[in-house]
């Protein structure tokens, strides 16, 4: 009797193993040398023998768990993004002081933009980008997209609150998240810089942003509760 793969995958699971494609050791092993082959060569030079090759795993192996090489790049990014932007929005769902919530955020937000494995892996994107445009295109919409809804949602409950006013909020946060990045983000993507900007350059950064931000949105509210909260 020939033993199918659906009958190999129940037996696996009676002994205790995962079956096939289902194992997150194995998973993990894979993307992690998909990882240091895409940093080394980018998406276009890197091939699935290389991948296979780093990872330590076989052909057959690295096809039950990815059906191609796009396939484990999107793996990949999913996961650092997981990794890297967990409970970075958090910032915004407590309400508090809005100038102080704003710097606190857009100073988080600056860190991980700028960061060495981000502005990699957003290279990388890019270049995968002129050959697979969908990719480049999920990549924005399960990750910067995401993100600045969210940051529209917490403007738009400042607009409510009154202490903004703003006719369209969805330019307002491209352009928050811009003057949070001013300057630092194109030197580190481009390699100007070839270290991460100190907290004290974030910090420098985002203050001067988030005036500018406050001085072309903030009401008179705005401006009344922030003389009150200014100690005497």
């Amino acid at each position: 009797m020939v033993e199918t793969t659906a009958d190999s995958d129940l037996l696996d699971l009676r002994k205790g193993r995962p079956a096939a494609g289902q194992d997150p050791v194995k998973r993990a092993q894979i993307i992690e040398g998909a990882r240091r082959v895409f940093i080394d060569k980018g998406f276009e030079a890197a091939s699935m023998n290389d991948i296979t090759r780093e990872a330590g795993v076989s052909k057959g192996t690295i096809y039950v768990y990815f059906a191609n090489k796009e396939e484990l790049f999107e793996a990949l990014i999913e996961e650092e993004r997981g990794t890297i932007f967990k409970n970075m929005y958090e910032v915004l769902d407590h309400f508090d002081d809005l100038r102080k919530t704003l710097v606190k955020f857009g100073m988080v937000l600056s860190a991980k933009i700028t960061s060495a494995k981000v502005i990699q892996a957003q290279r990388t994107v890019v270049g995968a980008s002129d050959r697979i445009p969908e990719l480049g295109a999920r990549f924005y919409e399960r990750g910067p997209k995401r993100g600045h809804d969210k940051v529209m949602v917490f403007l738009n409950e400042a607009v409510e609150r009154g202490l903004l006013k703003i006719d369209d909020v969805d330019l307002a946060a491209y352009q928050f998240t811009e003057l949070c990045l001013a300057g630092l983000f194109r030197q580190c993507i481009f390699s100007y810089r070839t270290k991460a900007p100190s907290p004290a350059e974030i910090e420098h950064v985002v203050r001067s942003g988030v005036n500018v931000f406050l001085k072309a949105y903030g009401t008179e509210k705005l401006a009344a509760e922030e003389q009150v909260s200014e100690p005497a």
